[in-house]
């Protein structure tokens, strides 16, 4: 996809979720999505190759939540893998701080190669599993949002998530659909956590048959220190 096609396909996608895009973002995002083909036939980082579905799969779906978030506000992308949703947030919202994290070291290279060819700042990137970044008390409690993409199910991930939230902040869920026994099974473990269902927003991705749901979970309370549990036992064994 040449670059006028590939502008034009992200003016489009991303008018239909209330984004607008200037020519520079829209160029950084047409680098980053042949630094991610580019990368992909060396590493795993995506089974989405076709350009039209990387900008509704990948770019616009990550843009979906940048409504949830304010001005200024810090945010941690857990299990971010190829960069989903933090680049593409960084990419729209220069007002944010956003932190990458990603257990795989391979995905950090490839994420830095990013940030360093499209100039971003105030985003960084940490090679960790999330059970050990989250008793890290530089870190613990510290962020307005924790963000993930398809990384586990809801209780394993407000494990993962809500231990690196100050009290006031928001975990904000992407999900598919279907989320309603997901969400019964994991109000046990949220409230443990310190954490409160604000609200599930559903949807369809940018006018296609593509079902999403964003869950918000306010953090009420401070997290007990015991989570998140060694790594491998919240997704082993979730909280129910």
């Amino acid at each position: 996809m040449d670059k006028k096609e590939f502008q034009k396909e992200m003016l489009e996608k991303s008018d239909k979720i209330g984004i607008v895009l200037n020519e520079k973002q829209l160029n950084q995002f047409y680098e980053y999505m042949n630094l991610l083909l580019d990368w992909n036939e060396k590493i795993n980082l995506t089974a989405i190759t076709e350009p039209e579905e990387i900008i509704l799969k990948h770019f616009i779906d990550s843009l979906t939540i940048a409504k949830y978030i304010k001005k200024g506000e810090s945010l941690v992308d857990v299990g971010t893998g190829a960069g989903f949703p933090g680049i593409p947030l960084k990419i729209y919202r220069e007002d944010i701080s956003i932190m990458l994290l990603d257990s795989l070291n391979k995905r950090i290279n490839f994420l830095n190669d990013v940030i360093e060819r499209l100039d971003l700042k105030d985003i960084t990137t940490i090679h960790s599993r999330v059970e050990e970044f989250g008793k890290n008390k530089k870190y613990r409690e510290k962020f307005d949002i924790a963000t993930s993409r398809a990384v586990a199910n809801l209780a394993t991930l407000s494990e993962y998530m809500l231990p690196l939230i100050k009290i006031g902040g928001k975990s904000i869920c992407m999900k598919g659909p279907e989320i309603s026994k997901e969400i019964e099974n994991s109000k046990r473990a949220i409230k443990i956590l310190g954490g409160r269902v604000e609200k599930i927003d559903e949807f369809e991705l940018a006018s296609t048959n593509n079902k999403r749901n964003i869950i918000t979970i306010l953090k009420i309370e401070k997290t007990p220190e015991k989570y998140p549990r060694k790594p491998g036992m919240p997704a082993k064994e979730p909280i129910k």
